[in-house]
This record gives structure tokens, C-alpha cells and sequence, in this order.
């Protein structure tokens, strides 16, 4: 019976009743419709069974008859075990929502604390004090000394530049390679895709040494090229590609080539488009590792460096100045906060398909 008190089962009854057999015959389903829309509606209110009654002029017994008909359940109990259970599901919406706020105000915490910092003297931010919340005074010091103290507009370029030059390469070698393996039939294609999955499977400080000595032979050390470098072939953007391609119809191919299209026309106008969401999402995690990504910068350059290099930087040996840190930090959010209010439903849309059926 927990069944029939959801509502998807009582809007079932409001739309499909007239279609249902003892609804033409005895004429109970236009009962039973009504008396589902007006316990809907006023279920707030707490009816009982004269209230439903009334609602549907029919006397009490009239009305105990169309549900032991309909339901095999009296009005009352039906009503009871609703209430009980809408009561459930109300506890349960509460519940998931408190959980929900708390892990929210968790993720907010550091964010927040970085704020307060930045505004904080050195004395206020290393207090031993758990009550030195606030700032006893707002002060702009350290954004000042911040910001005369490092290239900003150079930090800000530096940083686009990594992340369009990752987006677009790793988009484009990922819809190519991916599109071939998914879609494409030649020699050696899966143990190619093999070599592909196990590259996801190493973990990718391996890699650094070979990419540093490939980037130092091309002469391209401290430059915007050696940031990007690694960024230009991403194993998980091909295989998040070629699953792309696999869930499309064969018809659309063999439909173009009737229309006399080749391998690239194909590709390029009909199979590459029906991918974009997932290229969306592909190029969303590509610019959020390109954002933090930390080591690589600190390895392949010395002064051409984007901003998590230099806050990395502002770190010294023995003693931090915290104050300045933060606020070195909250001006190092701000590209990623303007991209995220720029492209909101895009990055939401991305993520919510990557996590999907692609």
C-alpha cells in the first residue's frame, strides 16, 4: 500500500482513471480522481473522512464503499497512512537538507577563513585566540603590498594563456583520436586504446622528467609553450570522447556517406556537433587542472609562471606572512569566479553530462 500514497501514483490516478475499467462501469473513478486531487490539496489542513465526504457530497458509507472498491482500504485508514507518510517523506526532505547545509557550510569555511585573513594583521591571523574571528579593523594593506609587490596583469595573462592553449589543444587531439577509436576500424586500434587507458593508469609524475628533457631540446624552457606542453594529448579526454562517438547511431554515417560525404565530411558536420556537450564538459576539466596545476609550472620555468606557481612561491622556509598570502589568494579566485559567472549554465550543463549518458 506505501506505494499507492506517493504522489507519482496519485497524479496516476488523477490522469488515467477515466481509462480504467471499474472507472466506466460504476462510475467510482470519478470519485476516487477527486478525492486524490482534493487530499493533494488540502492535505496541509489535516482532513478526515467527513471533510472528504462533504467534499464529494456522498454520505460516510457511500464513501467507504468507493474506496474498499477502489483502494481495498477504508477512507480512514487510507488517510492515516498517507499523512504518515507524507509526514516520512517531509522528515526525510529535512534531514537531506540539513546534511546538505552542513557540507556546504564545510566547503565555505576555508573560503570564508581566506577572506577574513586577508583583511587581518599578522598578530590577528597567527592568534592562538579561537574567538580572533573578525578583524578587530578592515584593513587593505596587504592587497596593497600584494599587489606592489607582484605582476598581477602578467600572472592573469600567463594563466589564460595555459588554460586556452590546454582547452583547445586537449579538445581538439581528444575529438580526433577519440572519433578514430570510436567510430574508425584499422590495424592495431585496440592495442593503441590499450596503451591510451594505461597512460590513465600511471600516475602522471612519471611523466615529468621525459616531458621536461622533450621541452629543454626544443629550446621552449620558460616559455608559455612549456606551461601548455603537457596539456596537448589527454588520455582521459580521448576515452571520455570515444565513448561520446560509440553512443551514437550507425544510421547517421551510413547515412552521410549515401549523400556521398567522406571520412572528414562526416565527422566534421555530422558526427563531431552531436559531441559538444561533451566536449563542454572535457574542456571544464581541463581548465580547472590547468588552473591549480602546481608542479609542472615550478619545474619548466623560472619567470614565466601562471598563478599558482607564484602564490607557491610566496611561501617561505620558516616563517608565512598569512595576511598577504590570502589576499595574494583571493585575487588569484577571481579569473576562475569570472569565467564561472560567464559560462554558469555551460559549466553546469558540463558536468551534469559528463556524470551521465554521454
Amino acid at each position: 500500500f506505501s506505494v499507492l500514497t506517493k504522489d507519482v501514483v496519485i497524479d496516476t490516478y488523477l490522469g488515467n482513471t477515466k481509462e480504467k475499467k471499474y472507472g466506466r462501469e460504476n462510475g467510482y473513478g470519478e470519485y476516487i480522481k477527486e478525492a486524490m486531487a482534493f487530499i493533494k490539496n488540502e492535505y496541509a489542513c489535516g482532513i478526515g473522512v467527513q471533510e472528504l465526504a462533504e467534499h464529494l457530497n456522498v454520505n460516510r458509507s457511500y464513501l467507504y464503499t468507493i474506496f474498499m472498491n477502489e483502494l481495498h482500504i477504508s477512507p480512514k485508514d487510507f488517510l492515516q497512512k498517507y499523512r504518515i507518510t507524507r509526514e516520512r517523506d517531509k522528515a526525510n526532505r529535512v534531514l537531506i537538507h540539513v546534511i546538505l547545509i552542513l557540507v556546504s557550510i564545510t566547503m565555505l569555511v576555508p573560503f570564508l577563513w581566506m577572506i577574513l585573513t586577508a583583511f587581518k594583521t599578522m598578530t590577528e591571523a597567527t592568534s592562538v585566540n579561537p574567538f580572533v574571528i573578525l578583524p578587530s579593523t578592515w584593513r587593505w594593506d596587504s592587497f596593497r603590498e600584494v599587489s606592489a609587490n607582484m605582476d598581477f596583469l602578467h600572472l592573469y595573462i600567463n594563466t589564460l594563456l595555459l588554460i586556452l592553449g590546454r582547452v583547445v589543444c586537449a579538445v581538439l587531439t581528444a575529438t580526433l583520436a577519440g572519433y578514430a577509436f570510436g567510430r574508425l576500424n584499422f590495424r592495431g586500434k585496440n592495442l593503441m586504446f590499450s596503451l591510451v587507458l594505461f597512460q590513465m593508469m600511471v600516475p602522471g609524475q612519471i611523466f615529468i622528467i621525459p616531458q621536461y628533457l622533450m621541452v629543454s631540446k626544443m629550446g621552449m624552457l620558460n616559455t608559455i609553450f612549456a606551461l601548455v606542453f603537457p596539456g596537448i594529448v589527454t588520455a582521459f579526454g580521448t576515452f571520455l570522447l570515444k565513448q561520446a562517438y560509440m553512443g551514437l547511431p550507425k544510421d547517421l554515417e551510413e547515412a552521410a556517406r549515401l549523400d556521398g560525404c567522406n571520412i572528414g565530411q562526416t565527422f566534421l558536420f555530422i558526427m563531431a556537433p552531436l559531441t559538444r556537450s561533451s566536449m563542454v564538459a572535457l574542456g571544464i576539466f581541463t581548465a580547472v587542472f590547468a588552473y591549480k596545476d602546481l608542479m609542472w609550472p615550478l619545474i619548466c620555468n623560472k619567470d614565466v609562471m601562471p598563478l599558482s606557481a607564484a602564490l607557491a612561491k610566496m611561501q617561505g622556509q620558516y616563517t608565512n606572512n598569512y595576511p598577504q598570502l590570502m589576499a595574494a589568494s583571493l585575487l588569484a579566485c577571481i579569473p576562475m569566479i569570472v569565467l564561472y559567472l560567464i559560462f554558469q549554465k555551460q559549466f553546469i550543463e558540463g558536468i551534469a553530462t559528463s556524470g551521465g549518458k554521454l
